[in-house]
């Protein structure tokens, strides 16, 4: 959820939440308090107007003592008199919220509240007020007192007057009054409780779950995964975070093989250029200690020393070209090159150093004399170089064979250079064109090799718009097949009439 959306949500649940749950807690305090004035001062009818009008539900609690007053004096007017039976009379009182005033003449004969008596005895009405009109009553506004008279005659003549004193101030219009402020007090507490709750489950929940992961990532833990279902701006977060954690994570995995690469790379050129130049020591010694005693020995030393110098020339090459692959500035020359002749003379030239290894070049063109392609002749003949020095490198029968036959593809040329050497498994074939892969893991120094031969070739290729894959049969030999488009004179000269 956006946060946008989220402040929306949360300034209506403030102003909504509230007065909705506010309304409801009215409705169920005003239903209770009517029930329980029902249940305890027995009047049939009470509705939201008698809670909220203080006189009204004032007079109507009282009324029935009133009628309970008044009976007394037509019955028994006599136990007015009696300040025990007065005590009860006033208990009745008190639990309607009021008390009674007993006057004779003048003077206060009786009363449930001395104090309250005292404030508002010489307000009271005079005798003779008419209680054939048991209904009516009088309201001291400044006293907050609803006050009912009924008048009778003691047993000595003197004239008696009861009052009932309601305080209206300390009626159910005062607990109404309490119970809603404590009813608002709960719900701004609930609306609050539950606002906080939701903004730390969707805004700072996400923010110390992001920041946890940050420091992971701090201390190089790039294995701490955050996923999300969230929308909006934390579930961009999240998806921006695991999104930045995978990338790190693959450049720190591949700054870790590259490393690893490198250290191997450097051992096994280390251990390539020290075979040859051990031999070019011994076979030096060899001629200045006079053991090439003849001419045809001599002559025998002097071309093995050439051999291992251009092994060791081959190693530093391929080295400096992996640099280029690296940095991805391998320098090329392209050149329009016709295809029949330029791989005969490499044909030719390859084809002194595979008799001196008694392997057997076989060499057929089926292309038309005419085909050209476009091409870094001195990168080209790398790759061939590269493929035969491998085949080279695995022949194991006594003689060996390599075919190179060039075949026409219609719109591009298939170069295809087959040895009938040991072969490649083929769990290893798919792997052969990666950098420092080798399909025999025990090295040794007859065999030895960077690994980085055919992912030379592999780029070389790619990098002439073509591409190159292999076949092989262990124990039969190995096939690389790659293709080169063709240069046609007519598409380049509708390009020119185009620009």
């Amino acid at each position: 959820m956006k946060l946008r959306t989220r402040l929306f949500i949360t300034f209506g649940t403030m102003v909504m939440l509230p007065l909705i749950l506010m309304a409801i807690a009215y409705m169920s305090i005003g239903i209770y308090m009517t029930h329980t004035i029902q249940r305890e001062y027995g009047f049939e009818t009470v509705d939201y107007e008698t809670l909220s009008n203080s006189i009204q539900l004032s007079g109507e609690q009282t009324e029935l003592l009133f009628y309970e007053f008044l009976d007394i004096i037509n019955k028994t007017p006599e136990k007015l008199e009696d300040k025990s039976f007065l005590s009860i009379l006033n208990d009745k009182a008190i639990e309607k919220a009021s008390y009674i005033i007993v006057r004779k003449d003048n003077n206060l004969y009786y009363t449930g509240s001395h104090k309250a008596a005292n404030r508002i005895f010489d307000d009271l009405p005079p005798y003779g007020h008419d209680t054939s009109v048991p209904d009516t009553g009088y309201y001291y506004n400044q006293l907050q007192k609803l006050v009912k008279q009924a008048d009778f005659r003691f047993s000595d003549g003197s004239q008696g007057s009861i009052f009932i004193i309601t305080p209206i101030s300390s009626l159910f219009s005062r607990s109404f009054l309490i119970d809603m402020m404590v009813a608002i007090a709960l719900i701004l507490l609930f609306t609050a409780c539950m606002l906080t709750q939701w903004i730390h489950k969707g805004v700072f929940r996400p923010i110390r779950n992001l920041n946890k992961a940050m420091q992971m990532i701090a201390e190089g833990n790039l294995d701490y995964s955050l996923t999300t279902d969230e929308k909006g701006e934390f579930g961009d977060l999240f998806r921006n975070y695991e999104e930045m954690r995978l990338r790190l994570k693959e450049t720190t995995d591949e700054k870790v093989q590259s490393e690893r690469q490198n250290r191997e790379l450097i051992s096994n050129i280390s251990h390539d250029l020290k075979t040859p130049i051990t031999a070019i020591k011994g076979y030096v010694e060899g001629l200045m200690d006079g053991v090439a005693n003849t001419p045809e020995k001599i002559e025998k030393y002097v071309h093995t020393i050439y051999s291992k110098a251009n092994d060791m020339d081959r190693l530093i090459n391929e080295l400096s070209f992996y640099s280029g692959i690296d940095s991805n500035r391998i320098p090329y020359n392209f050149h329009r090159i016709n295809v029949h002749e330029y791989f005969r003379d490499c044909v030719e030239e390859v084809g002194f150093e595979l008799e001196s290894e008694n392997i057997r070049l076989n060499y057929s063109s089926l292309v038309d004399p005419s085909v050209r392609i476009i091409a870094d002749p001195e990168q080209l003949k790398r790759v061939i170089n590269n493929i035969i020095s491998n085949s080279i490198k695995y022949m194991d029968k006594p003689q060996g064979v390599i075919n190179i036959r060039i075949l026409d593809e219609i719109d591009s040329i298939r170069v295809e250079i087959e040895d009938n050497g040991k072969g490649i498994a083929t769990k290893d074939l798919s792997n052969i064109f990666e950098r420092f892969y080798r399909t025999d893991a025990s090295r040794n120094s007859s065999k030895g090799g960077s690994g980085i031969g055919l992912s030379i070739v592999k780029k070389i290729i790619e990098d002439h718009g073509g591409y190159i894959w292999a076949t092989s049969r262990e124990g039969e030999g190995t096939c690389l097949h790659f293709v080169i488009r063709k240069y046609r004179e007519v598409e380049n000269d509708e390009q020119n009439i185009d620009n």
